[in-house]
């Protein structure tokens, strides 16, 4: 099985580290023309050096605020100069720096933090590149959901827990609408991931008894990498899976999410 991106143009959401990232470089070395976007433009901007393209690929990054439809709509619009975007793949999201608290303590504008920074990213996204698919027949988008998103979350945050299971559900939606455009929708829910500041936080506070007990609760006995979930979207993006529209695809090193 060769999975490769010749001459497709794959959009990359919260691709400035951890899981984006590697979706983007995966994509970019086999042959994509990957448009890849974040709020953290020095980040993006050591991604664009790192990565080594093949098979044509190039990777493009751009700063954008993915919670402004505007924005999305304009970079959207960018990548698709030359012809519609053919994947996107949405990893923007998060906990937003924030840490479990009763639901009695959680204020409004942090439980829409982490809604804007989950759902609306992808809703936006979304929005933007379902026109181009439509008009040309064809289209995979990926979204990145978690295990958080098909039950209670180790994170112990209330709005990602539900922002995440909002964003299973979008998936879900969209697969039934497009699917007679010849658009597959399609989620993935990886494990637990060391890929940012708060979930080195979050590994952190289990010190190593919790540590070590996490890891031996993974049927696998390991930590997922980046590279992990590239593999899995690669697939769900390609060719080979174009019967497959809807679906969760846990990616946790378990028989289980």
């Amino acid at each position: 099985m060769d999975i490769h991106f010749e001459n497709r143009r794959i959009v990359v959401t919260g691709a400035a580290r951890g899981i984006g990232q590697g979706i983007a470089r995966a994509f970019a070395e086999r042959g994509g023309t990957v448009f890849a976007c974040d709020l953290l433009a020095d980040e993006l901007a050591a991604l664009a050096r790192s990565v080594a393209p093949a098979r044509g690929g190039r990777i493009e990054t751009r700063a954008v605020d993915l919670t402004d439809g505007q924005a999305v709509a304009g970079f959207v619009a960018e990548a698709g100069a030359d012809g519609p975007v053919d994947v996107l793949v949405t990893v923007a999201g998060g906990v937003r720096g924030q840490v479990p608290r009763p639901i009695e303590a959680v204020d409004e504008d942090s439980w829409r933090a982490i809604y804007d920074a989950n759902v609306m990213t992808a809703f936006h996204a979304a929005k933007a590149v379902v026109p181009g698919m439509k008009a040309a027949g064809r289209g995979r988008i990926v979204t990145i959901s978690s295990g958080a998103g098909l039950r209670p979350s180790m994170t112990g945050i209330q709005s990602y827990c539900s922002s995440k299971h909002a964003v299973v559900g979008l998936s879900r939606q969209l697969a039934h609408e497009l699917g007679p455009f010849g658009i597959t929708v399609n989620s993935i829910a990886p494990g637990f991931l060391r890929t940012s500041p708060d979930y080195e936080r979050q590994w952190d506070g289990y010190g190593p008894a919790g540590q070590q007990a996490l890891v031996e609760r993974i049927a696998m006995r390991r930590l997922g990498q980046p590279e992990d979930i590239a593999w899995a979207t690669l697939f769900l993006a390609s060719d080979y899976a174009s019967w497959i529209t809807g679906q969760v695809l846990p990616v946790s090193g378990n028989p289980f999410p």
